[in-house]
């Protein structure tokens, strides 16, 4: 599936660079360029959601439980979008490397996606592999992207 960068498609992949950026973080606040001007995170409930999806398909993989499978894997693929303001934020600070993050994005939307309807089918392998590729694009993103937005937005030292 081919990803267009239009508004809708931007939201979500925003919401899910963001997601994959810090899930598992500790982090429950993000600093504005002030120190006092702390907001509080909507994608860390999101994110957390994230976590549990992931930790409910790898049991649900492990007792090949495909209809499981196909009913959580959605939820990954199409996850709630951010608020504008969260959006705008993280894109400001993005800049030029939004493009990397959208293409990550994109891989990952579109392994949840695949997940879901090789689940359907129930075909285990097919599953496993998808899920891998899900499973290789957050680490794809933690490992570019995750410590710089860290240490930008919590200031991390």
């Amino acid at each position: 599936m081919m990803y267009g960068f239009n508004d809708h498609l931007l939201g979500k992949f925003t919401v899910a660079v963001a997601a994959c950026l810090l899930l598992a973080s500790p982090v429950t606040q993000i600093r504005a360029d002030e120190p006092a001007g702390k907001t509080e995170l909507h994608f860390r409930g999101m994110m957390q959601e994230l976590d549990r999806n992931m930790q409910k398909i790898t049991a649900a993989i492990s007792r090949e439980d495909w209809a499981l499978v196909a009913q959580i894997a959605p939820r990954i693929a199409r996850h709630p979008e951010l608020p504008l303001a969260e959006k705008m934020q993280i894109l400001a600070y993005l800049g030029t490397n939004a493009s990397e993050f959208h293409h990550i994005d994109a891989q990952t939307h579109e392994a949840a996606s695949d997940l879901e309807q090789v689940a359907e089918f129930g075909d285990g392998k097919a599953v496993i592999q998808a899920f891998a590729r899900v499973q290789e694009n957050c680490l794809a993103c933690h490992q570019n992207f995750r410590k710089p937005f860290v240490e930008h937005f919590h200031g991390a030292h």
